[in-house]
């Protein structure tokens, strides 16, 4: 049985606007990077279709890089995402990260789960903290993308 992990937040923008700033690679970059971390725009690959694939390469600010890839499994705007994720190119990436967004009253819910898959608590616990860190970002361009 699959055991998943998940975060909620609520977002100040209509859901179709959270789905473009997950989905388009000028607002991705912002967010998957988070401050810390720069994602080189030309870096990305986002095929944002069922079997599309996806590549990024994260810049750390202690000189190493991580390379990730995955494949969009589920695209159905603007309320759901489906994708492999994994910092292994090569390897198999497990079960999808699913991204569902909700219509709520002032906004979007945005829910991100993980399968646990074989994490510790600690790995857990630093994936969540980053999945916050990327809402935080996501946050920030929504900012952005209202003129707020």
């Amino acid at each position: 049985m699959t055991e998943y992990f998940t975060i909620t937040r609520t977002l100040r923008a209509p859901r179709e606007l959270v789905f473009d700033a997950i989905t388009k690679p000028e607002h991705f970059a912002v967010w998957f990077g988070t401050a810390a971390v720069h994602v080189p725009q030309e870096s990305l690959t986002m095929d944002v279709r069922p079997g599309g694939q996806f590549r990024a390469v994260m810049l750390l600010p202690d000189g190493n890089r991580i390379d990730w890839s995955g494949e969009y499994r589920v695209v159905q705007p603007p309320s759901h995402l489906a994708m492999t994720l994994t910092d292994q190119p090569g390897d198999d990436p497990g079960l999808p990260v699913l991204f569902d967004l909700d219509e709520v009253d002032g906004g979007t819910q945005l829910t991100i789960r993980q399968d646990r898959a074989d994490f510790t608590d600690e790995q857990v616990q630093a994936t969540i903290a980053g999945y916050n860190a990327f809402v935080d970002d996501i946050e920030r361009v929504l900012e952005a993308i209202q003129g707020a």
